[in-house]
Order: C-alpha cells, then sequence, then structure tokens
C-alpha cells in the first residue's frame, strides 16, 4: 500500500512560514510530480514526506499510518537525490546493497535482490565496477537500484537528471517511465522541468510559494488552467499572455491592432481589463504589417518565430513550414476556441 495522504501540512523555519497548510492525496501505483520555479517549496515538500524536514504542523500518511513523526528509516521510503551519492571505494554490487548490509539482511537476500534489481535497470554487465568508471547515467540508475532493492512502498525523486546533459536526460526519462510501468509503485518527483512533468506524470502538482495552485493529469493542466501561472508554466513554449479589455461583449487586443474577437467566454463588463492568452502552437501567420519578425529559432521541423507588437509585447508563434525572414510584418490568426481569458488583477481564468 504506497498510498500517500498530506493534511493541512505547514512548514516553518523560524518565524517564516514556506509551506502553507497543503492538502493531497498521491493514490497508490501513481507517479506524482511536483513542479514549480525555484523557491516555491517543492523539495522541502518532498523531503518533509521523507521526513528529512520535521513537519511544523498537520500531518502526512504512508500506507495508511500517520508518519508525521516517524523517523526516515522507518517511513517506507527510499530518495534518489539529485547528486548520486554513491561510495567511490565501493563497486556497484555494494553500493546498491550497502543499506540493506547496515539493517543486517543476510548475505544471499541482498544478493538476490541486487540481482534482480540490476536486471530491471540493465546493470548487470557493470556491478563489479566502481562508479568512477561509470557514466553520469549509469551512476544515476545506480543511485536509483539502490532504492529499489530496499523495497519501498513509496520512490522519491528530488530533481534525480538535472545533472545531466540533454541527451542523457531523455534517456533516463524513458528508463524511469518503464520503471515505474515495470514496479507499480507509488513515486513523487520533484522538478522544475516542465517537460519532464508532462512526460512522466499520472498527476502533476504545480507548486508557487508554497501553496497548490492545481493539481491534475498533464493534459488536463495544459488544457484547462485555472490561472495565469498555470497556463504559463505549462506548456512549451510558454503561452502567450496580452493586454486586453472589453467593449460591446468582445475582446479588444491592442497588441494585434485594435482587433475584436468573439468569445464563448463568459465576460465582465465593458470597459473592463483582462488578459487575453494565446498557445504559440495555436496560431498561424498569414499577410498583415502589424507584428514584426524579431528573431526566427528553427529546430528543424518547427519554428518558433519571436514577434513585436505596436505595443512592445512579444509574441511566440510556432511555424511549420517556411518560416518569416527577420524584419518582415506579418498579421496571425487562431480560431475563438484556442482563446484563454484571465482577470487582470487576480489573475484566474475566466471560463
Amino acid at each position: 500500500m504506497g498510498r500517500v495522504k498530506l493534511q493541512n501540512v505547514i512548514k516553518q523555519f523560524g518565524a517564516t512560514e514556506v509551506i502553507h497548510g497543503l492538502d493531497l492525496d498521491v493514490n497508490e501505483g501513481e507517479f506524482c510530480v511536483f513542479v514549480g520555479p525555484s523557491g516555491c517549496g517543492k523539495s522541502t515538500l518532498l523531503r518533509m514526506i521523507a521526513g528529512l524536514e520535521q513537519t511544523t504542523e498537520g500531518s502526512i500518511h504512508i500506507a495508511d499510518k500517520d508518519v508525521t513523526h516517524f523517523d526516515p528509516a522507518e517511513r517506507g521510503v527510499a530518495m534518489v537525490f539529485q547528486s548520486y551519492a554513491l561510495y567511490p571505494h565501493m563497486t556497484v554490487e555494494e553500493n546498491m546493497g550497502f543499506g540493506l548490509k547496515m539493517n543486517g539482511v543476510q548475505k544471499s537476500i541482498i544478493k538476490d535482490k541486487v540481482g534482480k534489481a540490476a536486471k530491471i535497470l540493465q546493470l548487470e554487465p557493470y556491478l563489479k565496477r566502481k562508479p568512477k568508471a561509470l557514466s553520469g547515467g549509469q551512476r544515476q540508475r545506480v543511485a536509483i537500484g539502490r532504492a529499489i532493492v530496499r523495497g519501498p512502498d513509496v520512490f522519491l525523486f528530488d530533481e534525480p537528471l538535472s545533472n545531466l546533459d540533454a541527451e542523457l536526460r531523455v534517456e533516463m526519462r524513458v528508463e524511469i517511465a518503464r520503471l515505474h510501468e515495470e514496479l507499480g509503485a507509488t513515486m513523487i518527483y520533484v522538478t522544475h522541468d516542465q517537460v519532464e512533468a508532462m512526460t512522466l506524470a499520472d498527476k502533476i502538482v504545480v507548486l508557487r510559494h508554497g501553496h497548490i495552485e492545481q493539481t491534475g493529469a498533464p493534459m488536463d493542466l495544459y488544457n484547462d488552467p485555472d490561472n495565469k501561472f498555470v497556463a504559463g508554466f505549462i506548456g512549451s513554449p510558454s503561452m502567450n499572455f496580452l493586454e486586453a479589455r472589453v467593449e460591446n461583449g468582445q475582446i479588444i487586443v491592442p497588441a494585434l491592432g485594435n482587433q475584436s474577437f468573439k468569445t464563448k467566454i463568459s465576460l465582465p463588463q465593458d470597459g473592463t481589463e483582462v488578459i487575453f492568452g494565446i498557445r504559440p502552437q495555436d496560431m498561424t501567420l498569414t499577410e498583415g504589417d502589424t507584428l514584426l519578425v524579431k528573431m526566427s529559432e528553427q529546430l528543424g521541423g518547427v519554428t518558433y518565430e519571436y514577434l513585436t507588437a505596436p505595443t512592445g509585447e512579444r509574441i511566440i508563434a510556432e511555424v511549420r513550414g517556411t518560416p518569416a525572414p527577420k524584419g518582415q510584418k506579418v498579421g496571425i490568426s487562431f480560431e475563438s476556441d484556442a482563446i484563454y481569458l484571465f482577470d487582470s488583477k487576480t489573475e484566474q481564468r475566466l471560463r
């Protein structure tokens, strides 16, 4: 039973409160990703679940047990850190089995568990090597294997791929996704990279300033964000946000040449200022003279055009095919269903 339940969890460092009364359920077998910018509290929250940080108020339940005041070793969790934390003088086999050895587990059982973990992680050819003879990705697999042999109720990952280069990050994302599918274990994963969150998670928890902004499946957060922060954080490149206002039951956007747009969204009264959102993927470049192409980011099959509006606001548009050259003026078009609107004061989504 690997269910994790947080109830009104608060964390204070002295008089400073950094986690503000969070409630969260992570179901058994779920891959849950905590995502958010630096300083949002995601690593602190993970360390509270692990028992590495004391919980100031509230309760943490793991596998239906209240573990709020348990030591880390008693919680049934295994943690994989950003740094591999391997013993350089030990072989891969010894590193993976060291925790069990310290707990007095029989050698034959340790060997069996290490062997099974090595097979899952494709580390069998490297068991007699020491960490210095391994690549970064192999070292991270050893760290994950050390967690597997403990047989925890919950796996905790604290930005485990941030020390790897881009190609290895992609490879290890696939490895971790495969591992979750094979083990069927509950996993909680912390990252600031929303691409990792989108590709790995069953459930994403978006954090900001120690609060949960929104929780849901990756595509639910992408298609149906609750506020401007979530809309801008989930999706790459980020959603474009432009100043706008309501007039005669329509949306007027100065950055787009004061064009007016009809929408099925429930609008506030005329004269109200709103934030107009549109994703780069939902726009098509057209002939026109409203927007100036400042730069093109060509990535092979797709190009991101960086456009400047007459108001000085920046717009990013995704183009498949021949991009517009730098210095050219263009227009854009999109479907009305692709429009997002947000309250200019609260930044909450208008629906």
